[in-house]
């Protein structure tokens, strides 16, 4: 079934539960040896009773914040669910909201969000790969090697990593490692992301092996310095490679917004489980023709926080 036949057919009747069904059995029906399956997650924001309420802003981020729990329960509920079974997931940070305390051993003294995280996450069926938002940091309280280590033993999750799964690869940037991020630095801008140089040169060595690969990072990357060292950064990089880079997907927004081609490859921002639990992406590949795509694209409310759930049967 090519695209505008499966477009099609999800968006006859949007809302309806008879095609939401129909269209799972379509993908099942399509399903080979040569197509894999994969899911994005991002912005779960999970708390620990040690969390204060009311110390958002606004009513609707003191609302949800309360909820992002039994949120990412339901999206992970519904990913396990999936037949054909979901092979790996990504989440594209925030994967907890803040830190209770600037104390290291507090963590591990105590029960926190970090471990409320990890047992939610646990439960996924299948392998769950973590990068790193903003939250996950707070760069004017907490070092950066402190969220590292933490990381580190919590969740045997690195800075930024990659996934080689099937001839692809996935990628995890973290734009917190460079000079906007660093309160010591003249550069410090907490709202602008950077990677700094030794992840950049990581980064192309990955490229460079011409396999196709997915990249996630938690700022979308018009938030996101384009170049960090001369004529040297992200947003060349991508340019450069963007026949290998199959797709880049952020966070951080909460909100659905499609950026097109305007970075090079195709770019997404996804919205958040934190303010709906249908705020998930549900991925195939097809390896023998190298094509994706994007299952649930046409249930998504573009701009907003939502997105109708997927059915399966």
């Amino acid at each position: 079934m090519d695209r505008r036949r499966f477009v099609s057919l999800a968006g006859a009747s949007l809302g309806s539960l008879l095609t939401q069904r129909l269209w799972a059995e379509q993908v099942r029906m399509a399903a080979s040896l040569d197509k894999f399956y994969f899911a994005l997650v991002a912005d779960t924001h999970i708390i620990d009773d040690y969390y204060v309420k009311g110390s958002e802003n606004g009513a609707e981020d003191n609302e949800s914040i309360l909820l992002t729990t039994p949120r990412l329960t339901s999206a992970r509920d519904l990913i396990n669910s999936l037949n054909p079974a979901i092979k790996q997931v990504f989440l594209i940070g925030d994967y907890f909201h803040n830190y209770p305390s600037t104390d290291y051993d507090f963590y591990f003294k105590n029960n926190t969000r970090l471990d409320n995280a990890k047992t939610i996450t646990d439960g996924f069926k299948m392998p769950v790969h973590l990068g790193f938002g903003n939250h996950d940091y707070d760069v004017r309280r907490v070092s950066r090697e402190m969220s590292h280590c933490l990381f580190e033993a919590k969740f045997n999750t690195k800075p930024y990593s990659v996934l080689d799964y099937k001839g692809y690869k996935f990628v995890h940037l973290n734009n917190f490692l460079g000079g906007t991020q660093d309160h010591t630095s003249s550069e410090f801008n907490p709202g602008i992301g950077s990677l700094g140089e030794e992840q950049l040169h990581w980064f192309e060595a990955q490229l460079q092996q011409h396999k196709p690969t997915f990249v996630f990072v938690h700022y979308p990357l018009i938030q996101n310095k384009a170049t960090e060292f001369a004529d040297y950064g992200l947003q060349p990089l991508l340019v450069k490679y963007q026949e290998t880079i199959q797709l880049v997907v952020s966070g951080h927004k909460h909100k659905w917004i499609d950026y097109g081609r305007i970075y090079g490859p195709q770019h997404y921002v996804m919205a958040a489980t934190r303010y709906d639990p249908n705020a998930y992406m549900l991925m195939e590949v097809d390896t023998k023709r190298a094509t994706w795509r994007f299952l649930n694209e046409s249930l998504v409310d573009w701009s907003t926080h939502y997105s109708k759930s997927y059915r399966a049967i």
